[in-house]
């Protein structure tokens, strides 16, 4: 099974705030049409007996008006046991697209489908060693400064000792000045294993826009249910390069 406190965390102007990374829940926004959102990413978290750790490369391009795909190339880590394993994670694919649009006046929000794929690639050890489907939707709405966004889906989960499961969360950012946002979320997901349980996390984070092209990511939050057995904390911290 694919580390489990990575799966998600995998996983934010006074203009339109917006959302997804640095945080669990994702927003509708596809990446602006020719154009580049880079991510340097690193992840990591801890439970019971247990570290892990992601870090890579993030890419997502505006391959169409409404339409952003997206590939992530990660390494991964994890200790567990007395036993370190480290080498290639999950690739993973993904194409969003958004079919609502928000208007001024109306309470209808951005609306988008984005399907992704954890593809088998990881080392021995670091992988369920089986394709894994997310099927989600994700809405935000602008009020100012605020944005407030969330959604959720299902996560097909096969492998041996592994479920299906839903997964869910909601957040609300800020535009504090035109370079610094500040955010929180609570995310929630069922039990991803025959003896797993359901989990719920907050986060707080902030994207900080430094010079030109450059913005510094980070969300930090605890574990809230069952930590003990499925995370006590998650970290996620990035370079974004808008190209």
């Amino acid at each position: 099974m694919r580390n489990k406190l990575l799966a998600l965390p995998l996983l934010a102007l006074a203009a339109p705030a917006a959302a997804g990374p640095p945080y669990v829940s994702d927003d509708p926004e596809p990446t602006d049409y020719k154009h580049w959102e880079i991510y340097l990413f690193a992840t990591g978290g801890g439970r019971q007996g247990e570290t892990a750790a992601d870090a890579g490369i993030d890419l997502n391009y505006g391959a169409a008006k409404d339409l952003q795909l997206t590939a992530v190339l990660p390494v991964s880590y994890d200790r567990a046991g007395g036993t370190t394993r480290f080498g290639t994670g999950d690739i993973e694919l993904a194409a969003k697209y958004k079919f609502l649009h928000q208007k001024k006046g109306s309470w209808l929000p951005d609306v988008a489908f984005f399907p992704r794929a954890f593809v088998p690639t990881a080392a021995s050890g670091l992988g369920s060693g089986r394709l894994q489907i997310l099927l989600p939707l994700w809405a935000q709405k602008d009020f100012g400064p605020w944005a407030l966004f969330g959604g959720g889906g299902y996560q097909v989960n096969p492998g041996a000792g592994n479920r299906d499961y839903w997964l869910t969360g909601i957040g609300l950012t800020r535009a504090v000045t035109k370079k610094l946002t500040l955010g929180a979320e609570i995310y929630h997901h069922g039990p991803d294993a025959t003896d797993g349980k359901a989990f719920t996390g907050v986060n707080a984070g902030l994207s900080y826009k430094i010079k030109g092209p450059y913005s510094f990511l980070l969300s930090v939050g605890p574990g809230l249910q069952h930590r003990r057995e499925e995370g006590r904390y998650a970290v996620y911290t990035a370079l974004k390069l808008d190209l």
